[in-house]
Parts: C-alpha cells; structure tokens; sequence
C-alpha cells in the first residue's frame, strides 16, 4: 500500500494525505502523481524572500534547494492551549497580584508557564514547567541588595550635592555596570533558569558555560556595533545566538549551530539602507531569511530545523496581531501570545532520523537569581 504525505497549502504543515489540514482545517488536494511518503520531497525556503516592490506571488518562488526527508522524520511541536484559558489565568492573576502588593506575581507569572507548556505537545508526549513561584521570590531577594546599590549609586552624588562632575561619572559608571555586566548575566541567568525547570518526557533542558565568557561577547559586540555605526551589529547578534544555541542541552544531547557569521552580512546591509525608503518595512523580509539562515544551521543530533516564514507572512502576522491589541485596547493579549505560538511552530520544524531512545536525563538546576535579575531589568528572552 503507498501512502503519501503532503504540505498544506494555507498554514505550511507536513502531514499524512487528508482532505483537510489537521492544524488549520483548510482543504487540501493530494498530488496527482506524488511520492510515497518514505520518500517526499520537502523544499526549504533558504534565502528566496520576496523584497517589498517585486511582482509576482512570494508563495510561489522558485526555491532552490530540494531534499529528500522521511516523514516519520519530521518534527513538529503542536500547541493546544486557546486565548480564551489563558485570558482567565492571567486576569486572576492581576486580581491577586494587586490584593497581595504584587508578592502573587511570582506565582502567576509560574502559571503562565505551567499552562503554555503543559498545552505544547511533540510526538504525541507534551512539555511540563517545574519552576515554582517561591523559587522566583527567592530569586528576587537576592537580587534586591544589587538593586539598591544601583539606585544609590545613581541618585546619591545629586542628593548630597558633590557636583555635576561627580554625577556624570556616577551615571557612567551605573550605565556600564547595568548594560555592560547586568545585561548579559540577566540573559544567561534567565535561559539557564528556565531551560533547567523545562522538561520533555521527564528528561531536562540545561544551558551550560561559562557567564563571564557571554559577557565579553557581550561587550566586545557592543562596542564594535558602536564603532561601526552599527554594521558590526549583525554578526555580534549571530554570535550571541551561536553561544547561547551551541551551549544548550536536551538531557545529554547537545544542539549545534555550523554556520558562518557573515553569510547574510550583505542582506544585512541592505536592509539598512532600505530602512528609509521602505519605511522599515523590508525589516521583515530580512528577519524571516535571518531567521530560515539560523535554524538551517542549527542542528540536533543528526536532525535539523528548518523554517518556511516568509517576509510577506512575518509582515502580515504582526499587522494582525497589532491590530488585534489596539483594537481590544490591549485585552487581546493572551489571544496574540496564541497566535504567536502556533505561527512558531507552524512554520519550524525538526527534520531528519533522530534517537531519541539514545538521550537520557543530565539536568543541572539552576537558582532563580538570573530570574529575578531579568525582572528587574524588564528583560525578557523566550524559549
């Protein structure tokens, strides 16, 4: 018997031949001379984006690269929660957030993550949130002597009147204490945190290395950005990812990002110089191919991702969710995180053999400092 296996047309999802499509339920047609589904051809939309001012379809841009890929070696993450749940948690939490003096916020912010990972399922098994709310106050607290000494620091020289000279240099040095050494230690602290409370299947996430070795990146990036009037900025942020990718884990198997810094550096430059005349608007169509570039270089095992967001898409998608906040005069925020969950995961997927049989749990916990480091620095990086 041959079975065959398809690309819905409207959301992008790989599936078994239907006659509607499971995720969004558009009707699908099954090719007329198709290949058995051991041997589909899957097209990656590499660097093919449609520029703002070209004609034609974007969706039906002749892409360039072809691999064969087995179906049953395709992952697909799928989301279940709706906006509806998730409005309901989050307006108990402002509710006991605000009776409580915002001591609940630890707690509720937990929930969030507890539901958005209990509704994300792979391969049939979903994801669970360990992290607790007290884990976060703890975090907090021991980050609160710093945030004092901060506040201090840059408000006493003008308080005890020592001069304008004295409060330049105490400006100085608070800004580069915060952007310079807080900053970075808040990324890693944060994604360190929460990769350890995230888990699949009752095996871990970990990020692993060193912090004072993100922090020089960190630094370095900056200031060679400054230097360059910004050219410099693309590859800092390609090595930041490749630090934070190639040092993350799922049990004892270790993700890898191969590729080269300065492939899209001319894309890059482009769109600086389309900014004006775009209207910023052809920042899309490069950040779908930055995106498509970075997961096509990164792998996991012997498996690799892969993206078909387009610059046309990406642009769309924001202008709904945009409109959908100021309509609703912002209620619509748990509805827009959906959206922008399920337009993630419709649009990436794993490919290639993996064993997953192979991996086993390597956890390392991390404290929460990070956490609370992040919240005090309104900084916010998402799995």
């Amino acid at each position: 018997m041959t079975m065959y296996s398809m690309r819905c047309p409207k959301c992008g999802v790989i599936q078994s031949l239907n006659e509607t499509c499971k995720n969004c339920g558009a009707k699908v047609e099954g090719p007329s001379s198709g290949l058995p589904s051991h041997q589909p051809t899957i097209r990656s939309q590499s660097s093919q984006a449609r520029p703002p001012g070209r004609t034609g379809s974007e969706e039906n841009d002749p892409i360039p690269l072809e691999t064969v890929v087995d179906p049953s070696q395709i992952y697909q993450l799928s989301f279940y929660g709706i906006g509806g749940s998730l409005f309901g948690i989050i307006i108990v939490n402002i509710f006991l957030t605000i009776i409580t003096f915002g001591i609940y916020s630890f707690w509720g912010r937990t929930k969030v993550r507890k539901y958005l990972m209990s509704q994300t399922e792979l391969e049939g098994d979903r994801f669970a949130y360990h992290g607790t709310g007290k884990e976060l106050l703890i975090g907090f607290l021991k980050i609160l002597p710093l945030f004092i000494f901060i506040v201090l620091l840059n408000s006493l020289p003008a308080i005890l009147g020592l001069g304008k000279t004295v409060e330049a240099i105490a400006n100085l040095l608070t800004f580069v204490i915060v952007f310079f050494v807080l900053f970075p230690v808040a990324i890693v602290g944060m994604l360190r945190y929460r990769l350890s409370r995230t888990s699949w299947r009752g095996i871990r996430f970990s990020l692993r290395g060193r912090v004072m070795d993100f922090i020089k990146l960190y630094v370095v990036g900056w200031i060679l950005s400054l230097l360059t009037l910004g050219v410099y900025y693309h590859i800092f942020s390609i090595k930041q990812y490749e630090y934070l990718v190639s040092h993350s884990y799922f049990g004892n198997q270790k993700l890898h990002f191969d590729g080269r810094r300065t492939d899209l550096l001319s894309s890059y430059l482009l769109a600086l110089l389309l900014t004006i005349p775009t209207l910023g608007f052809y920042w899309f169509w490069f950040s779908a191919k930055l995106l498509r570039h970075l997961l096509s270089h990164t792998s996991f095992g012997t498996a690799r991702f892969s993206s078909t967001i387009t610059g046309g898409r990406f642009l769309l998608f924001h202008l709904g969710n945009l409109l959908l906040v100021i309509v609703t005069l912002g209620i619509a925020g748990p509805w827009v995180m959906v959206r922008i969950i399920r337009f993630a995961f419709t649009h990436i997927t794993l490919q290639g053999p993996l064993d997953l049989a192979s991996i086993v749990q390597e956890a390392e916990l991390a404290p929460a400092t990070g956490e609370g480091l992040a919240g005090f620095l309104d900084l916010d990086v998402g799995l």
